[in-house]
């Protein structure tokens, strides 16, 4: 049988073992890419392009050297959109948030600190001495299921910054069409201006010879104010576009000098043709399945006011009391909150309300995503039939108009004037098919955004790679 000095021998020799495992379970650590591998996969297969992280001074000359690769050269699109995502700073403070959910992570994973207590009490000549250690058991016992919590809001953290990433790809690629757009826009409307110059100026030297009379030099006069001023309003429309490009690119100094195309891409010969978009939308979104992770969360969440609804206060404590005169006292308390007056009742009816306002929210959320996508869907085979008709039957008709006029006019049957006014309208259907080529891609850049998703829809709640929801917030999100 073992001697009691042969226990405390055992327990002390334990001892180690003990406080090595609590340390080990209180040392949470952060992990090396601090979530952003979630995120990068996210630019990765859903854009194709990459995405960094600036943490460091290398991963800061890394982006340098990649921008400074891409803007050697005259930008595509898909130029622009990489330019974004490695050198937005405002992506980059965004991506910070996973540093600081991660932060919150590892704390909720950690062991409470144990408390001390020191105590010193004079009753005549004796002098009595209390020392306590305490540790927050309720805290201790809810560490998992705080972990849970902290687990699903940095998914959500990821989620919303996908997202943001996925936003700014999407304002990018449409900032990239409207400046193109624009500058060529600038071209065309200077070539009308020119148009009207030389009529303007051919009608005053004729009006001074007495072969042209005032009305119609003043009309003459009054088509080129007009296309000077719509040149002036073109040339400011072109450089406020280039400047929102720029911002999105997060450029400066030498780097504002990139090159941009003359034109804009071709229209495709066939619209996408998706029949089942709203199904898509539901299982692509990512503001969907973030509304179904915060029912998800909020349901977890119930249990846990439930669970705890008695337990709010409970510490577990070691005492060590000793006196000048009386023997040295040792042991335990436990302290415990008692539910007299505040029996959680009104935490757990809050939860609950919490809960159906997570469920409604959700069900909003899949309406609102089945409206947009057959909205983006309209919009973009709408702008697709208006370029093509602009390119096949406005712009070919212009064009045979132009060389007819051409030809009364080297057989003297029509005047420079009608010539030059034929120009104009020819310039000017030139530059609709501009503007209709400009509002199909942007459509289209609405339409990939509608299948993914917008931050301001369920910004509580974004998902990336997480489990379904509850059964009632399935009901509202699931079917077509």
């Amino acid at each position: 049988m073992t001697t009691p000095r042969h226990a405390r021998a055992a327990a002390a020799r334990r001892l180690p073992l003990v406080l090595a495992s609590l340390t080990l379970a209180g040392c949470a650590s952060f992990s090396p890419d601090g979530g952003f591998g979630a995120v990068e996969q996210v630019a990765q297969e859903r854009l194709g392009k990459d995405a960094l992280w600036a943490r460091t001074t290398e991963d800061q000359n890394r982006i340098d050297a990649r921008v400074a690769e891409l803007l050697a050269r005259p930008l595509t699109v898909d130029d622009a959109v990489q330019v974004a995502l490695l050198n937005n700073k405002g992506l980059q403070a965004r991506f910070f948030e996973l540093g600081i959910g991660e932060a919150e992570l590892v704390q909720a994973s950690r062991l409470p600190n144990p408390g001390f207590s020191f105590g010193r009490l004079k009753r005549g000549d004796e002098i009595e001495l209390e020392r306590g250690y305490h540790l927050n058991l309720a805290r201790l016992l809810a560490m998992p299921l705080v972990r849970q919590i902290e687990e699903r809001r940095f998914a959500q953290t990821r989620g919303a910054v996908a997202v943001q990433l996925l936003s700014l790809a999407s304002e990018a690629r449409k900032a990239y069409f409207t400046a193109v757009a624009a500058e060529d826009t600038v071209r065309y409307r200077r070539q009308v201006q020119q148009a009207t110059e030389a009529g303007a100026e051919l009608a005053r030297r004729m009006a001074e010879v007495g072969n042209f009379n005032k009305l119609q030099r003043m009309r003459e006069q009054g088509f080129y104010a007009d296309a000077t001023l719509s040149l002036a309003r073109a040339e400011h429309a072109a450089l406020a576009s280039r400047e929102r490009l720029t911002r999105l690119m997060g450029l400066w100094g030498m780097q504002t000098r990139f090159q941009l195309p003359e034109r804009l891409p071709d229209l495709p010969e066939a619209p996408q043709d998706q029949p089942d978009i709203e199904r898509a939308a539901l299982a692509q979104r990512l503001d969907v399945q973030g509304a179904k992770l915060a029912a998800e969360q909020t349901a977890k969440n119930l249990g846990l006011t439930k669970t705890t609804r008695f337990v709010n206060v409970l510490e577990l404590g070691w005492v060590h009391n000793s006196s000048n005169e009386e023997p040295t006292q040792t042991g335990w308390e436990l302290g415990l909150e008692l539910p007299l007056f505040d029996w959680g009742g009104a935490r757990v009816a809050r939860a609950e309300a919490v809960y159906m306002q997570a469920l409604n929210r959700a069900a909003e959320t899949a309406v609102n995503a089945r409206s947009e996508v057959r909205e983006a869907y309209g919009a973009y085979r709408s702008a697709w039939d208006i370029a093509r008709h602009h390119r096949d039957e406005i712009v070919p008709l212009r064009r045979r108009i132009a060389e007819e006029n051409v030809l009364r006019y080297n057989g003297m049957l029509i005047g420079v004037f009608e010539l030059l006014a034929d120009a104009r309208s020819q310039i000017a259907g030139v530059n609709g098919y501009i503007e209709s080529l400009r509002d199909f891609w942007l459509a289209q850049a609405d339409l990939e955004m509608a299948l993914i998703g917008k931050p301001g829809l369920s910004s509580g709640g974004m998902a990336l790679g997480t489990g379904t929801a509850a059964g009632s917030a399935d009901a509202g999100v699931g079917g077509h």
